[in-house]
């Protein structure tokens, strides 16, 4: 483990797939070193014996039509707001300590309430920190009485992810009253982009401890954070020009880690660390939205038809941080299970993405809209954005993102382009890459 004097110092940029900041990224790429981010805890190890850690459900209540974005009825929809009674995906449940701390009833976390970290009762730039300075400041803290505090790792912070939360990255207003984060307000403070400042509403970018096995834009060191503004994973280039809000963390050091084993003569993988049950192979086929689903719901392997499409919550629990394309040629998932590759839009070998069946509601231009177009889907392989002109791995595999369930190439201000490979779609400034199909892993309880 690498001691607090050997860290080197890392600030990332956080950009999202609604930021215009593209002369900017490009000019600190080039300025960029190459010494990497503070603290590796991903790559150490992934997996645990005896570890057990209770999965957060997403709180997604509503369900949509994939064509038209708005809410249905969900009963038999197969949707994530369709199972919220799952044995092993806990409602969320927090409750306040009445010190400035909440503990998550669930995992048993204990978490500080607001990212306030300079004390002044107000959020704002002031309080965001390089990733080292987040690291240290978690560490070195004494507070309500405890002073084993650490920053989260990406699952540990991901634990608090709240999908009724609506993307405001089309938001033409100012006022975030009107916003709906993803994260409980009630119990936590929300840390927005300080716009007096300069910075856009959805600079919410929180810090953890994953560093990226690869490396982002396919030249720079990143990390793993949390947006609780937009709703995303991303891995942010690890440079000396953005800070982040923090929340710092204490209780089971173990969460997050898996401990699979293979089941059913090799047909499924149970995962004894969350009572989940998974499709060991993806078979090998993508699907849209709506088929992912319905392949799912009419599953029937190894003697049983309860498997369903994940929800994203438990999907991302079974994404391995230690690993990555570029540098495993594998992708980010133990090797326990199955996955298929392909060759994908720059024409080299990758892994796919799967879908979950969460929506990612967008808030629209007034920011309370609840359009469900957007289906969330994890990243096991490069998260490719065309960008100056050529692919690249610009998010990192172990991010989640999202676009249209069905049809990309009808996603407002798209793009697209054939690189020899074939067409495909592409949007945002770093040219996130849209996929109608992706992978699917079925699971049951």
């Amino acid at each position: 483990m690498m001691t607090l004097a050997s860290l080197s110092q890392c600030s990332l940029l956080g950009l999202e797939e609604e930021e215009d900041n593209s002369q900017e990224l490009a000019l600190l790429l080039v300025a960029s070193s190459s010494s990497g981010c503070t603290y590796e805890s991903e790559s150490v190890t992934t997996t645990s014996s005896t570890g057990q850690f209770t999965l957060v459900d997403t709180a997604q209540t509503d369900c949509f039509n994939s064509t038209t974005g708005s809410t249905q009825s969900c009963s038999g929809s197969g949707q994530d707001g369709a199972y919220n009674s799952l044995t092993n995906t806990k409602q969320p449940s927090y409750s306040s300590n009445g010190n400035g701390t909440i503990t998550d009833n669930n995992t048993g976390l204990t978490w500080t309430s607001s990212p306030d970290t300079n004390g002044d009762s107000t959020l704002n730039v002031s309080d965001k920190l390089t990733q080292l300075d987040a690291y240290n400041y978690c560490a070195n803290l004494n507070y309500a009485g405890s002073d084993d505090w650490r920053l989260p790792t990406i699952k540990q912070l991901y634990s608090l992810m709240d999908f009724r939360g609506k993307d405001p990255s089309g938001y033409t207003g100012t006022s975030t009253s009107v916003l709906t984060p993803f994260l409980n307000d009630t119990y936590f403070s929300v840390g927005f982009g300080d716009q007096s400042a300069g910075e856009r509403i959805i600079d919410g970018q929180y810090a953890t401890t994953s560093v990226y096995k690869s490396k982002v834009f396919d030249t720079v060191t990143g990390m793993f954070g949390v947006n609780f503004v937009d709703g995303r994973i991303k891995g942010y280039p690890c440079l000396n020009s953005k800070t982040f809000y923090v929340l710092c963390v204490r209780g089971n050091t173990e969460y997050g880690k898996n401990n699979f084993r293979l089941t059913d003569s090799g047909a499924t993988v149970t995962d004894d660390a969350t009572g989940l049950v998974w499709q060991q192979s993806d078979g090998g086929t993508t699907r849209n939205f709506d088929d992912a689903i319905s392949y799912c719901e009419g599953l029937s392997l190894a003697g049983q038809t309860d498997w369903r499409l994940p929800n994203i919550k438990e999907l991302n629990s079974i994404v391995d941080y230690s690993r990555a394309p570029d540098t495993d040629s594998a992708p980010a998932l133990n090797s326990i299970f199955t996955a298929s590759s392909f060759s994908n839009e720059e024409g080299i070998t990758d892994y796919g993405w799967y879908w979950s069946s969460t929506t990612h509601v967008s808030g629209g231009s007034n920011g309370t809209s609840n359009d469900g177009k957007n289906g969330a889907y994890q990243t096991f392989g490069r998260a490719l954005g065309y960008y100056q002109n050529q692919l690249s791995d610009v998010h990192g595999a172990g991010g989640q993102r999202s676009n249209y369930k069905l049809d990309v190439s009808t996603t407002t201000g798209v793009s697209s382009i054939n690189l020899g490979n074939g067409l495909f779609y592409y949007h945002g400034p770093q040219g996130d890459v849209l996929r109608h199909n992706n992978y699917v892993r079925c699971v049951r309880n």
